[in-house]
């Protein structure tokens, strides 16, 4: 069989019965074979140079979208890498008895006291100053929960104080009546586990 030569500008396509070669960028042919990227294609020993520029211009594409969704997969790959932002937060702990026993006002009055006393004790703290920052002020996050009672307060006052953890524990003069605590702005990572039995004041 007579060997034809097909010429496609700007490349050269030489096609025998057993063997091809074919030469261009990102393409190999061997063996009737088309290898586009990791892709290997069958070519037919005949066929018209308008096929094989078809052939060539859907393997492009092909590896196009390859391309594309590698970039895509790598991206997200890296974002399981990310931690999510640990929010800084205070918490805020009221009295369940007083909340059915008081005028609303006076139980978030008192919750008011204790979290602004808790900020001013421990204004130059960095996490303090970091939630009253200019960029923060306005996207503050609390988190308000509820005790039983007076025994319930002071217990877990108790228990903050021994992990470390800064608070005020609201005492309303002159009843002397323990009726709230607020902690001061922590990352929620270090101070959620100590609340993590409470349930939210509703």
């Amino acid at each position: 069989m007579a060997r034809a030569n097909y010429y496609i500008t700007p490349i050269t396509a030489i096609l025998s019965p057993g063997r091809c070669i074919f030469c261009l960028p990102h393409f190999t042919v061997w063996q009737n074979k088309i290898r586009v990227g990791s892709s290997l294609t069958s070519l037919p020993l005949r066929f018209p140079t308008r096929s094989l520029t078809r052939l060539c211009s859907n393997s492009m594409n092909h590896i196009t979208c390859d391309a594309a969704d590698e970039a895509a997969n790598s991206q997200k790959d890296a974002g399981k890498g990310e931690k999510p932002e640990d929010v800084v937060v205070q918490y805020v702990v009221l009295r369940r008895d007083l909340i059915e026993t008081w005028p609303l006002g006076s139980v978030v009055t008192q919750g008011c006291h204790a979290s602004v006393s808790a900020i001013w004790s421990n204004k130059e703290d960095p996490h303090t100053l970091q939630y009253c920052s200019p960029e923060n002020i306005d996207s503050m996050h609390k988190v308000t929960l509820e005790v039983k009672g007076e025994a319930q307060i002071l217990n877990l006052s108790k228990k903050l104080t021994a992990g470390g953890i800064a608070h005020k524990l609201w005492i309303e003069q002159p009843e002397n009546i323990p009726t709230c605590l607020a902690t001061k702005p922590y990352p929620k990572s270090v101070v959620s586990l100590f609340f993590k039995k409470l349930k939210l004041c509703k």
